[in-house]
Parts: structure tokens; sequence; C-alpha cells
């Protein structure tokens, strides 16, 4: 595979772009406007500056990779040479749906399709094309250019050699795949997510502040974010999707997203991509504060 179209060039999709430019990819980053694209050159362009100022990337290598990123508006024109289609686009089961039909008419015989997926079923997604064996899961984690792990998940139907072959090329991308099957949420949102949704329940029921919840994770569990400040960076809209799909996939209660959360989504507060959620941020500043409604 030499040739990869990645769709949707948001925080994920430039990510993946960015990785797979580096490693000596043609990419063809795809979005429906123009300005977005923009924008993600732009993060692209400053993520490998700071490869280079950390001395892990050579000038020269930076610019060569860029060069290898060409930009879309125009869905059929990004894909037609594509070898692998990576699709990075919002977590909605009908737009994937519906994107994945045009691919499958769009794309040639031997392009495998991938998802970048964090909860949608693989399986679901193959059914509606004709190629079910060459669709599969490639779930890239945030930041894409530093996190090691690939989730490859297996859809029903999809095939050992693409398996084979995409735990491989994740492999020439210097990330760690791991196999795993078609189940909501796969292997790490089902466990992740319960894990935010518990802490905004203990929130939510007043056991202990914003603060207090995400110092017992970090020292007591040694995790390097807590699980409020980890749900602001992925997005509260984004772990509300996930959690519905689990509480549907699986019809347990346990799933059920708490009212919190619900409510907050609802009226947008979603995180850093917001600038609030459990906490405050401002744009281009590292420092953040809790959010005032949640503040004693």
């Amino acid at each position: 595979m030499k040739n990869i179209a990645v769709i949707g060039s948001g925080t994920m999709g430039n990510g993946i772009a960015h990785v797979f430019a580096q490693y000596g990819y043609q990419v063809s980053l795809i979005d429906i406007q123009q300005s977005a694209l923009d924008k993600a050159i732009a993060t692209i362009t400053r993520n490998f500056d700071r490869q280079v100022s950390k001395g892990t990337l050579s000038t020269e290598d930076k610019n060569s990779a860029l060069g290898r990123i060409k930009t879309f508006t125009e869905l059929e024109e990004g894909v037609k040479n594509a070898d692998l289609v990576v699709e990075a686009a919002t977590e909605n089961v009908s737009i994937k749906l519906e994107l994945f039909r045009k691919l499958d008419t769009l794309c040639k015989d031997s392009a495998i399709l991938a998802s970048n997926t964090s909860s949608i079923s693989i399986t679901k997604i193959g059914a509606v094309t004709e190629r079910p064996d060459k669709v599969i899961g490639m779930h890239f984690m945030n930041p894409v250019p530093v996190m090691k792990l690939v989730e490859v998940i297996r859809g029903y139907a999809t095939s050992d050699v693409v398996t084979k072959e995409i735990m491989e090329l994740s492999r020439n991308l210097e990330k760690v795949p791991v196999e795993v099957n078609d189940y909501p949420g796969f292997v790490a949102n089902r466990i992740l997510m319960p894990m935010i949704n518990e802490a905004i329940f203990t929130l939510f029921e007043g056991v202990a502040g914003v603060e207090e919840i995400d110092t017992v994770m970090k020292l007591g569990m040694a995790h390097p974010m807590g699980p409020l400040q980890l749900a602001d960076f992925i997005g509260l809209d984004v772990c509300l999707s996930i959690l519905k799909v689990l509480h549907e996939g699986f019809g347990n209660p346990k799933y059920a997203p708490c009212p919190l959360l619900v409510n907050m989504v609802e009226a947008g507060f979603k995180g850093v991509k917001t600038g609030e959620g459990f906490y405050k941020y401002t744009p281009g500043e590292k420092e953040f504060i809790v959010s005032p409604q949640f503040k004693k």
C-alpha cells in the first residue's frame, strides 16, 4: 500500500495524515470545507515543527512529509487512487454508513476501507458495502503522532489477509497494533468510558469536586490525566456517543450515561473543543481552571 486517503481533517484525521506522511506514504486528506483542510495543514505543520525542535525529525524530512499530503474537497477525486481509506469523520452511525456506501462505489476493487471509529460496529459498516471482507477498524489514539496503540478491529466478515495487512501496516508506522473483535466499545472504550461515566456520577452525586476526583485518580491510580480532564480532552459529546453505543449494544443499565453528562452536551459544554467542560480553557494557553459551575 502506497496511497492512503484520510477522510476528515479534524483532530484525529490530521493526526492520522501526519503519521502516514511521516512514514513515506502518499496521503490524500479529504474534507468538505477547504478552510478545515487549511487549518489541518497548519496543525500538521506545527506538530512537525515541534518534532524538529525536539530533534526527532529533520527539517528535510519534515518538508518531504508535508509534500506528500494533498488536500481534496471532492470525495471521488480524493479516493480514486487509494489503496487504503481511513475514515475519521464524525462519530455518527448514519454518517459513517452513508460514507462507506459511497466509498464502496468510488474506490478501486482492491482498496481496503478502514474506520477510525471508537465504538461503532465494523460489522454494521461492512454490511453496507459489497466488500465486507475488506472493511476493518483502525482505532488510533489521540494524539496520533505520539500514542503508540492502534486497535485493529475485525468485523464479522473481515478477512485474515486484510487483518494481517493492517497489523503489518500499523507496525510500519511504528505503532503497536492490538487485534480485537467487533463488540460495542471494543476494548479501549468498553473499559475507559464506564470509568469516565462513574467519575461524572461521583461529581453529580456530590461525593467530591472536579479537582478532587481527578487528583485521586492521578495520584492514587497513577493515571497521567484525571478522568474528568480526559473527558474534556476527548470531547464530552464523543463520550456521550460512545456510552450510548455501549448502552444500546449491551442493553445493560450500567452503561447509561450520567444525566450531568447529557445536560452538559445539550448545553454546548463539550470540553476543550468548545472552551469549557469540567474545566475552562483559554485558546493558546496551557493553563486551565475548574469550570465556574463546579466551583464550591
